[in-house]
């Protein structure tokens, strides 16, 4: 199945000049869906990892049950006030404008083996700062998992030191 054929692409938005992947019109396709979770499992084996860290909102959607077929506990990261207790918090740059991420800070122990998974890597600001958060808790990043790669948009460089695995590339 061709996945990428399942992503819409808008033009023009959030503001004029993004070109937004669409993924709603991939998920709400049963045979789409299970095929990218198919493909993101592929992609995974050989990693030796404990954890699959989702980044909100729709890294969530993936790595939650992404996590439950590969028996794996799966923790949130979270953006601003959505977690109660103790939480570790960074801020970071996006394509158009900034934001942060929160993390509970008994979430991982010190060693505990991560995946960081997303729906897109585009900057890499969001990714790097997942990575920020894990770390600051004590958890050691395996690698990121996305999705969609905007190429041209050079996040893989920005998270040089890790593994980083795509399924769909786009240049923009």
């Amino acid at each position: 199945m061709d996945i990428k054929s399942l992503i819409r692409v808008i033009e023009d938005y959030p503001e004029k000049g993004i070109s937004f992947k669409d993924i709603t019109t991939l998920l709400k396709n049963k045979d789409g869906f299970r095929e990218t979770i198919d493909l993101l499992e592929q992609k995974l084996q050989g990693y030796d990892f404990d954890y699959i860290a989702g980044v909100e909102s729709r890294g969530l959607i993936f790595g939650a049950p992404l996590a439950d077929r590969l028996n794996k506990g799966f923790i949130p990261i979270r953006k601003p006030g959505k977690l109660p207790g103790e939480i570790e918090k960074v801020s970071y740059d996006l394509e158009y404008g900034t934001n942060e991420l929160e993390i509970h800070r008994d979430a991982l122990k010190k060693g505990d083996k991560v995946v960081i998974i997303d729906d897109l890597i585009a900057t890499g600001g969001s990714a790097k700062a997942a990575a920020k958060l894990v770390e600051a808790i004590g958890g050691d990043v395996v690698c990121f998992e996305f999705l969609i790669e905007l190429t041209s948009l050079k996040g893989r460089e920005v998270l040089k030191d890790y593994d980083v695995i795509s399924i769909v590339e786009y240049d923009h």
